[in-house]
């Protein structure tokens, strides 16, 4: 639910609520839109979409609908972690995506969701639910499970102490066969779901840990249930998560934390 016009909230709090309107599935918003996704006053709204525009933070299309601005973009390729990851992962993420012709994508945590901060799609591979910059939900994707079960105890039991959403048929919402299911992640470094958050897309995953030893990224390929066996993508994702962890400072014998 969008936020009411709270009184004495800062002006800097409402630029945010305004930029925060925007979503991966929501990439260009009308005026009517931003208002109904901030609660914001019209006339608040479109004060604040203006001077966003003049100062870069957004662009305005020809049909009048807003969209994230160049100035922003730029500004968010500075976040230091995610932007030294994709760098890391970027070659190892192309020789995955070679050989297997499937979703490739790389997401961190953020606080119970997981974001792909770098994905390379294959054209004939199945459709997903998000994009890059999306969020997934930690206990029914590859990505997801691998960055819950490294998160520490406080965060698995806040997750699974929630509602759990069945996406479909085969999600795991049992909190005991989730635990288990994290338990021999942490002993494997990886997770397979099938099915779980899309019907007919399969997720195998591996972790990406740094030079502390702490699980900093999860890396996953997505494919059409039945066209990859599991097994078969395992090695090439595990290779690929072992050698982003080089670059990122990991060495062998380096004990993962959580584990």
């Amino acid at each position: 639910m969008p936020r009411t016009n709270e009184p004495g909230r800062s002006v800097s709090s409402r630029l945010l609520e305004v930029l925060f309107a925007f979503q991966p599935d929501q990439t260009a918003l009308s005026l009517a839109d931003l208002v109904r996704r901030t609660g914001l006053p019209h006339a608040t709204v479109r004060r604040l979409a203006v001077e966003l525009t003049e100062a870069g933070a957004l662009s305005r299309d020809h049909d009048g609908r807003f969209t994230i601005g160049l100035r922003l973009w730029q500004l968010g390729t500075l976040a230091p972690l995610t932007e030294a990851l994709r760098t890391s992962a970027q070659p190892f993420m192309e020789d995955l995506y070679t050989a297997l012709r499937q979703h490739v994508q790389l997401a961190v945590l953020e606080g119970t969701d997981a974001v792909i901060i770098e994905r390379l799609s294959a054209p004939r591979a199945p459709g997903l639910v998000s994009q890059v910059g999306g969020r997934l939900p930690l206990h029914c994707s590859g990505v997801g499970k691998v960055l819950l079960a490294h998160g520490g105890s406080g965060l698995i039991d806040g997750v699974l102490s929630g509602t759990l959403r069945r996406f479909t048929p085969r999600t795991v919402v049992d909190p005991t066969v989730l635990r288990s299911e994290l338990a021999e992640c942490r002993r494997t470094g990886t997770a397979n779901v099938r099915g779980e958050l899309t019907t007919g897309a399969d997720s195998v995953a591996t972790r990406i840990v740094d030079g502390d030893g702490a699980v900093v990224a999860a890396l996953s390929v997505v494919v059409r249930t039945g066209s990859v066996k599991h097994q078969a993508a395992l090695p090439s994702l595990v290779a690929g998560g072992l050698g982003i962890s080089r670059v990122l400072g990991w060495r062998p014998g380096t004990r993962v934390r959580g584990t």
